[in-house]
């Protein structure tokens, strides 16, 4: 991996104890430097390795944080752009690294065109054996379903569940052992999002 990330200090998760439960504003703003030089900015090395390593991942934004939503100090999180709804996702906290695949908040005309890849025997075929996949990798596969059945389409239609979702997530994670303080670290997001990538090539092939 690239020079540049070294890993997590041990240091960062001291950090992200001390912002455990609802810590006051006053102690968010005592550990603000310490948590953009321990935790934010490792996160950056992070995907700049991935993005080096290929340039598939090289549209990133790593989050900030402020003074009011508490999961953004609790939790630092980085996407890869993908496409319009589409991203890859990283997060770090004190359970360690997690990495995900999302489509979400997809404009309705991404979510005719998902319905009618997965409703189709050659495209919807090839999403199943895809997610299925996922699922023997360790990835849970969610997403957002309609309550009733989708109208237009056969009640027993053998995607039926598919062809409910308004979103599509998948998630893994990583842990947060020895070598979450070295370079090893952004080896295994890259891996994941090898892992991720013909979930999220169909994604980018069929909704955008």
């Amino acid at each position: 991996m690239t020079a540049g990330f070294d890993g997590w200090p041990t240091g960062a998760f001291e950090v992200l104890l001390r912002l455990e439960g609802e810590p006051s504003v006053d102690v968010r703003r005592g550990c603000r430097r310490e948590r953009e030089e321990l935790v934010r900015r490792p996160m950056v090395g992070l995907l700049n390795a991935v993005a080096d390593a290929d340039s598939a991942y090289e549209d990133f934004a790593v989050w900030g944080y402020g003074d009011v939503l508490l999961d953004a100090w609790q939790r630092q999180r980085a996407i890869v752009r993908l496409g319009r709804s589409v991203e890859l996702g990283v997060r770090l906290d004190l359970d360690g690294l997690e990495v995900g695949l999302a489509w979400w908040y997809a404009p309705s005309e991404q979510i005719e065109r998902y319905r009618g890849a997965v409703a189709d025997d050659g495209s919807g075929r090839r999403v199943v054996a895809i997610i299925r996949q996922l699922e023997r990798e360790g990835f849970v596969v969610s997403g957002e379903l309609l309550k009733r059945p989708l109208r237009g389409y056969p009640v027993d239609h053998p995607r039926a569940e598919l062809l409910r979702r308004k979103s599509v997530v998948a998630s893994r994670g990583l842990g947060c052992e020895e070598w979450i303080h070295t370079s090893a670290a952004a080896d295994r997001v890259l891996a994941a999002f090898h892992q991720l990538r013909p979930m999220a090539r169909w994604l980018v092939k069929n909704v955008l």
